[in-house]
């Protein structure tokens, strides 16, 4: 049965972490004739932070599921200029990634999904359509939207968008915090604004139309304020940030300044609040014990900003560090909790937990 507010969200990277996973024990397993990883989706772990029978107790109902390439390991470090420091680091861009290298990890992690709901029995699906979303959110399956975590797998001819759309892709962020053929998004540094950067290439703005035409959604976190632009000038959707916040409450150029908050509101669009420390701190760091009282923090300010109507959830769980308090998929009840406290009653919670990010993938899916 689905939890009193099932819960909606716009990022999760379990499926790079069960990638990672099923790596590790393939070279264990050449090594020593063991596996060194015992994490499986269907069992219940305490690794991670997401498997289904953490997302049952926690009343997690599914969501956007990244597909997210890190670095080549085979790779070159990064050569470029250093960009700024944070916290004593020297902060350059990661190199580009090459089109093989991404399409090949983003096919393993896209295998990995498409093999959870073949073997899940029904408790899990792929969804392509509003229809199919609402109608897992009422039985209690698990409902998983493909998202790219940066379009490193697509081809500048864009056939790939195609094949992708096909096998169920429905949501895209053009960039992840590097440069690639379609813009460049923003540093990890700490403080600065997220204006760092050129806009989309010519070939990024080809990709935000053909996202409409599809109907797919185009995320606008990772990228830089003047691709926030050329994507506010060229969308005809809503306008969607995933995992982000309130960079008036921690200037991470990760997170969204009031201009960028008061566009998203214009398009009906909807920012997903990110629990990674990094984002909800005001000093950037990542002292585990900071309280949900932060994460409760960037909810009130994005629903006085922009409306309750347009603020989600975004956790970036498997993908970011959390507070303790939160800890891990159980811990989504306890941030209904406080929000609770803090004010937000019953309609204003469904709205976050799972209404808002209904109405803007739907609005966005049947522009198709």
């Amino acid at each position: 049965m689905p939890a009193a507010f099932p819960i909606l969200d716009g990022h999760n990277d379990v499926l790079s972490r069960l990638l990672e996973a099923e790596r590790a024990n393939q070279r264990s397993i050449a090594s020593t004739g063991e596996p060194s990883v015992n994490r499986t989706f269907f069992e219940r772990s305490d690794q991670g932070h997401i498997d289904l029978p953490r997302a049952r107790e926690g009343g997690f109902a599914g969501g956007l599921f990244s597909i997210y390439v890190s670095a080549d390991p085979q790779a070159a470090p990064p050569a470029g200029p250093v960009l700024g420091e944070t916290r004593g680091l020297k902060i350059k861009f990661p190199r580009p990634l090459e089109l093989g290298y991404a399409q090949r990890v983003a096919l393993a992690e896209l295998g990995i999904l498409h093999r959870l709901q073949r073997d899940s029995a029904g408790q899990v699906r792929v969804v392509r359509t509003i229809e199919e979303l609402r109608q897992c959110v009422r039985d209690g399956v698990l409902a998983a939207v493909i998202h790219f975590e940066g379009a490193e797998p697509i081809d500048p001819g864009l056939d790939a968008l195609e094949f992708f759309y096909a096998a169920g892709l429905r949501s895209l962020g053009p960039v992840w915090s590097r440069p690639n053929d379609f813009g460049e998004g923003v540093p990890y540094l700490f403080p600065h604004s997220p204006d760092t950067g050129p806009g989309l290439t010519d070939l990024g703005k080809e990709l935000v139309r053909q996202c409409n035409r599809l109907g797919v959604v185009v995320d606008v976190s990772h990228i830089n304020e003047r691709g926030f632009g050329d994507i506010a000038a060229l969308t005809d959707a809503p306008m969607v940030a995933t995992p982000s916040n309130a960079h008036a409450l921690s200037p991470s150029p990760r997170n969204l300044t009031d201009r960028q908050l008061d566009a998203i509101k214009e398009s009906d669009g909807i920012v997903g609040v990110n629990f990674y420390l990094g984002f909800v701190r005001r000093d950037g760091g990542d002292d585990p014990a900071t309280p949900i009282a932060r994460i409760v923090e960037h909810f009130q300010y994005l629903s006085d900003r922009i409306g309750v109507e347009h603020v989600g959830f975004g956790a970036d769980l498997d993908g970011a560090r959390i507070p303790d308090e939160v800890q891990d998929v159980v811990g989504l009840p306890r941030v209904i909790t406080a929000l609770q406290a803090a004010g937000f009653d019953e309609p204003a919670l469904r709205k976050l937990s799972h209404e808002n990010w209904l109405r803007v993938l739907g609005a966005t899916w049947k522009s198709a």
